[in-house]
């Protein structure tokens, strides 16, 4: 799954790249509303579980099978000293009949002077990465991919179903619920998609982490009413924090969500971009777990308000990171863009 940032960034032409990395997202959400609604239908059902799991199984051949033809990345081709007419071959087919051979011919230039720059026969490991010149896109890239977790994303979504029984909601309906948070995060995520190509990575992303950090002080504030307010607000209060929820879900699915991997797809040097792409899954896998690890352990010692403020400060830091270090990557060519960060 976080392979595909790679090699849709490095085929997807230079207009649409952000529309086609952030589909990836889409449907990524798109898959888990089907296993909300699957839930939800095969609920109280016994061995409904295992109608749901193998009902996968079809969509999953589907995908294998298209992978097989799927073409090489002429990017990844060229930089290993593949032959150059493969590269053609495979780079025409990524841009249909009506891409002219003029354009063929001056993308290919591009990258083939862009490979050659930086070391065709081979690609550069881990080591690598710590070169002076990949320091920044590094920093940027993993920055990006942490703070995508420790401004409360899993930990967010984890007491979700608390507050909205808190609110009113009967326990049992919780799958019902999963399955209306599950659609309101297609629809915002497709908001990215439709603008991202249009009004930019740099402006979705900080005006959504923004609402983020607002959204965990509100959530923050509403626990503390919750635990030292008047019992006869706390329905009113409860129902604020689910509000609450859903802003800082759709928030987080116009910008870290589908954001982060297209950054991460974008800004690093082609020669060391598959170890940067896995050095970043890594980071966010690590760091999503850490987050899981000593969330009871930051409840039990500073409250759930407390660790709701504790991830409206991380916000904070992390739109101040992205304000100062990320660029804007719309409408430029990897090429450019690894020129800008590299120099």
């Amino acid at each position: 799954m976080h392979g595909a940032p790679l090699y849709i960034a490095e085929t997807a032409p230079t207009k649409v790249r952000g529309l086609q990395l952030s589909l990836k997202e889409c449907f990524i959400v798109g898959g888990i509303l089907l296993g909300y609604a699957g839930g939800y239908l095969i609920e109280g059902e016994e061995g409904g579980w295992r109608v749901l799991l193998s009902s996968s199984v079809a969509l999953s051949d589907v995908l294998s099978l298209g992978l097989l033809k799927l073409p090489d990345s002429p990017r990844r081709s060229l930089q290993r000293g593949g032959d150059a007419n493969d590269a053609r071959v495979a780079l025409k087919i990524l841009r249909g009949d009506k891409a002219t051979p003029g354009t063929i011919d001056a993308e290919m230039r591009a990258v083939t002077a862009a490979s050659e720059k930086s070391g065709v026969g081979g690609v550069g490991g881990v080591g690598e990465l710590l070169r002076k010149k990949n320091v920044r896109p590094l920093f940027v890239g993993l920055s990006v991919v942490l703070f995508q977790q420790t401004t409360g994303q899993p930990s967010v979504l984890y007491y979700a179903e608390q507050v909205f029984i808190a609110a009113g909601f009967d326990a049992s309906e919780g799958a019902g619920v999963s399955v209306i948070l599950g659609v309101f995060k297609l629809v915002m995520t497709g908001f990215a998609v439709k603008y991202v190509d249009s009004v930019g990575r740099r402006p979705l992303l900080l005006s959504g982490v923004a609402a983020m950090t607002l959204a965990t002080v509100a959530l923050g504030a509403c626990s503390d009413a919750l635990a030292t307010g008047d019992p006869a607000d706390s329905l009113n209060t409860a129902r604020l924090s689910v509000l609450a929820i859903f802003a800082y879900v759709g928030a987080y699915q116009v910008s870290f969500g589908p954001i982060a991997w297209l950054l991460t797809g974008e800004i690093f040097p082609q020669r060391v971009r598959s170890a940067a792409v896995g050095t970043a899954t890594l980071t966010n896998f690590a760091s999503n777990y850490l987050v899981a690890l000593y969330l009871p352990t930051m409840i039990a010692s500073y409250g759930q308000a407390g660790t709701y403020y504790i991830f409206s400060v991380m916000g904070v830091i992390a739109l101040a990171s992205i304000y100062l270090t990320v660029p804007e990557t719309k409408g430029k060519s990897l090429e450019e863009i690894e020129a800008e960060m590299t120099r």
